[in-house]
């Protein structure tokens, strides 16, 4: 963990968030979701602190952040590729794909690249189904994605 990423007024901007809500526990995913925009992130330690400006017991502020698949316990690198496995996108050849850019990145899905260039995650279906295979990065689909286009879609020299 970089202490960086933990500085005090980090702590205030978002103390300051949840502060402003009327309801607290009403407003955990938003509160989550403001924490991640901040942090990046939400290690255990911004859990813990969420937990106690809200009075939500960790274990299930915890809970929450381990369900939605958008909420991220380790930093995340500057480019997030999904490789979508859902039904369409599988029966077209996405675990193919998923191959390949683990491949072209040197890391599997779910880890980032060591300079933090690169995360790769996998999505069961992103609403694309008539693209399929469908890769997204950085929040932009592509959709038909030969495995031959991998390395010039992710742009790697």
């Amino acid at each position: 963990m970089c202490t960086n990423d933990f500085n005090d007024s980090k702590f205030r901007e978002l103390d300051e968030y949840i502060e402003s809500l009327e309801v607290k526990e009403g407003s955990l995913i938003a509160i989550l979701h403001k924490a991640q925009d901040i942090f990046g992130y939400l290690p255990r330690i911004v859990q813990s602190h969420v937990a106690q400006k809200t009075n939500i017991p960790e274990a299930k502020i915890y809970g929450v952040v381990t369900f939605y698949s958008y909420f991220n316990e380790a930093p995340r690198g500057e480019h997030v590729v999904n490789v979508c496995l859902g039904t369409a996108c599988f029966v077209k050849g996405s675990m193919g794909i998923l191959h390949e850019v683990e491949e072209q990145l040197g890391i599997s899905a779910g880890q980032t690249t060591p300079d933090g260039k690169y995360s790769i995650d996998t999505l069961r279906c992103i609403g694309a189904c008539g693209l399929s295979p469908v890769v997204m990065i950085d929040g932009k689909v592509h959709g038909r994605v030969e495995r031959k286009k991998v390395r010039k879609l992710l742009q790697i020299s």
